[in-house]
């Protein structure tokens, strides 16, 4: 059984839970896991910030980390999803696309890094880019932030 976790800094506006869950388990099909936990923390720019300081040594803003806790390999996926729900804001605005569309994408792109997708090359943001606009049309997403 995969088992999806979400918490939210109660700071913020959570966004909906079951919603959450369904965008993830949609993502997660595509590499046909059925077993394993991955949790998706919505929190803030100082929280990703201290986690990109002290895993990555690098000292910037980010809107969403990944951190998969097994191999790669393993037929499980255990997990940890990290998104900025300011910096989601932030991009949103410049990128002028709605929030929720752009917080749907970082739980997507969080789920495909955990799925072994990197983003390092032009031709590897590419294709993350295009399985995130395809899980983005089936998704509803409109509806991120209602509960």
């Amino acid at each position: 059984m995969m088992i999806i976790s979400v918490d939210c800094d109660p700071q913020l506006t959570s966004p909906n839970v079951s919603l959450v869950e369904e965008i993830a388990h949609r993502v997660i099909e595509l590499n046909k896991i059925a077993s394993g936990e991955v949790s998706i923390i919505f929190g803030s720019d100082q929280l990703l910030s201290s986690l990109k300081k002290e895993f990555f040594h690098k000292d910037q803003w980010t809107d969403v980390i990944a951190f998969r806790l097994n191999d790669y390999d393993e037929k499980e996926l255990d997990g940890e999803i990290y998104i900025s729900l300011p910096r989601a804001k932030e991009n949103a605005t410049s990128f002028n696309e709605p929030y929720e569309k752009e917080v749907t994408r970082l739980i997507i792109h969080g789920f495909l890094h955990l799925l072994g997708f990197d983003d390092e090359s032009d031709e590897e943001k590419k294709e993350m880019t295009k399985l995130e606009n395809e899980f983005l049309n089936q998704t509803n997403w409109q509806n991120l932030f209602e509960t």
